[in-house]
């Protein structure tokens, strides 16, 4: 399948859960076997070696269910382990010096919360992008206020590239992401700390 066919609808994002015993590995292979077809590994606090370890396992995984594996902010990492991609925020690696280490087929997803960094982003090679925060949302303690999905509508509008939502998303409230125009939504503790992953992942896709 086209890679670009693949950048919208549910976007699954890993949160290490240990309280509960799941690690990246455990929320991928539960979303995967629900029908999700983009996996996101973001581990804010792991060592280069767990992510490593972490990407190769979820580059396996995630070939098997034909689905895309992207890392987050790790291009060292994304590169090791043949990974599709990277998401990378405002903070991280430019999106063109990504692009000359990843190279034409890479995907590459921008964070963005305004239309200028949006603008940028696109100008600078970026594939899709990661607009949020859209609601309040605990998983990112660096994220900031949340900009709504108005915000995403007006940034829809000027940008030719999907547009993902993401931040503080769950089942009550996605649905206005996508009113707003959202090419997709990122999913992070809606899933990982669901009950039932997979029940919650099947909810989302349905």
């Amino acid at each position: 399948m086209e890679k670009a066919i693949l950048l919208s609808g549910l976007y699954i994002i890993t949160d290490h859960v240990k309280e509960a015993d799941r690690d990246p590995a455990t929320i991928a292979q539960a979303a995967l076997d629900a029908g999700a077809k983009i996996i996101q590994l973001r581990e804010k606090y792991a060592s280069a070696r767990q992510m490593l370890s972490w990407a190769r396992h979820l580059r396996q995984l995630t070939q098997t269910y034909s689905a895309l594996l992207i890392i987050n902010d790790h291009v060292d990492i994304a590169m090791a382990c043949g990974a599709d991609g990277v998401h990378l925020g405002q903070d991280d690696l430019p999106a063109e010096e990504a692009r000359k280490l990843l190279g034409s087929q890479a995907i590459i997803g921008v964070s963005a919360e305004t239309v200028q960094e949006a603008l940028e982003a696109e100008a600078a090679g970026a594939n899709y992008l990661g607009v949020g925060p859209m609601f309040s949302t605990s998983t990112k303690s660096d994220a900031g206020a949340p900009i709504g999905p108005e915000r995403l509508r007006a940034i829809k509008q000027q940008v030719g590239i999907p547009v993902f939502g993401i931040g503080g998303i769950n089942p009550t409230n996605y649905r206005e992401v996508l009113k707003a125009g959202a090419d997709g939504i990122c999913v992070i503790s809606a899933i990982s700390r669901a009950p039932d992953m997979g029940a919650a992942v099947r909810e989302f896709l349905a």
